[in-house]
């Protein structure tokens, strides 16, 4: 699968420098992370967020998860929850499931960052299927960053 037109067109229309790298196919973050070669905390993982006034995707490290309490302070909303995955097919189409690109403005979507992810010095993102990531340098990042809401929303990954 190649990279979604809406995002070869976001990218292009920003003059966006990134590499396309190719990686075995995977089914989570953390296992891209592992067959891609790369440190999960770089990779953007996005999870889309709902509640009665709209969907948001939130951008955190790989090696996270969102805190919905600390996400709902962020941004000022109660009773946000977990998107189920139709609604994820439904707006960001073209892309397989559980492979958001982390710029959901590209497709319409709000999009928030965690200060984790704009911390990194390289950022690896979803290209919208399982067996490839963009990689951006942190300029690169931040610039297409810097409309989007930011903050610490982030936690560690519960362990069993």
């Amino acid at each position: 699968m190649s990279i979604p037109l809406r995002l070869s067109s976001f990218l292009e229309q920003y003059g966006t420098r990134y590499e396309v790298c190719s990686h075995p196919r995977s089914r989570t973050s953390a296992e891209t992370a592992r067959r891609a070669h790369v440190c999960a905390h770089e990779l953007a993982k996005s999870v889309l967020v709902e509640d009665e006034a709209g969907c948001v995707l939130a951008v955190v490290p790989g090696d996270r998860m969102v805190r919905l309490g600390e996400l709902s302070r962020v941004l000022g909303r109660q009773y946000l929850h977990l998107a189920d995955e139709q609604r994820v097919a439904t707006l960001f189409a073209g892309c397989e499931r559980g492979a958001v690109p982390a710029f959901g403005m590209a497709w319409g979507v709000e999009t928030v960052v965690d200060d984790e992810v704009e911390a990194c010095p390289i950022v690896y993102l979803e290209s919208g299927d399982h067996e490839h990531l963009l990689r951006l340098a942190h300029e690169e990042f931040h610039a297409l960053m810097r409309p989007a809401r930011h903050g610490r929303f982030s936690g560690a990954v519960a362990r069993h």
